[in-house]
């Protein structure tokens, strides 16, 4: 499976970890985040690489990092045809894929430590997309993104 990811400055630490942790499991990897941790780069710069390579085809899945996952989880939301999780738990990013089909998995390096990192990386890329009642909610933001998604 090939995977983005990518971060800013606040979240490089951790992406340098996850990036190897992903290519331990057998993941291609397309980084595109912060070339390093002490110039800033953009939330919205980061995202915005994630976000293209999933809705492309590029890459199956995602991760976005940043200092609380919350400007990168905004960034990916504006692409139609994108569902990017804010997880902070691996309940949570396991929920992500089995109700919601989430593509990407965004988190705050300032707000989970490396454990819950790779707990909630295993739930999500171990889950599968339940369907059944879940594909109707799924498919109700599939409507909502054809109405306001031009």
């Amino acid at each position: 499976m090939i995977v983005s990811i990518a971060s800013d400055h606040a979240g490089y630490e951790l992406r340098q970890k996850v990036r190897k942790y992903l290519e331990e499991k057998g993941f291609e990897v397309l980084d595109g985040g912060a070339p390093n941790g002490t110039d800033s780069y953009s939330y919205v710069d980061a995202g915005i690489k994630v976000a293209e390579d999933v809705s492309s085809g590029k890459a199956e899945r995602g991760i976005a990092i940043c200092g609380t996952g919350i400007g990168i989880s905004l960034v990916c939301n504006k692409y139609k045809g994108i569902r990017c999780a804010l997880c902070t738990n691996e309940f949570m990013a396991k929920m992500s894929r089995q109700h919601n089909d989430a593509q990407i998995l965004a988190f705050g390096e300032r707000v989970v430590g490396l454990g819950v990192a790779l707990g909630m990386i295993d739930a999500f890329f171990e889950e599968e997309f339940a369907g059944g009642r879940h594909a109707t909610r799924v498919n109700g933001i599939k409507e909502i993104e054809e109405k306001h998604f031009k």
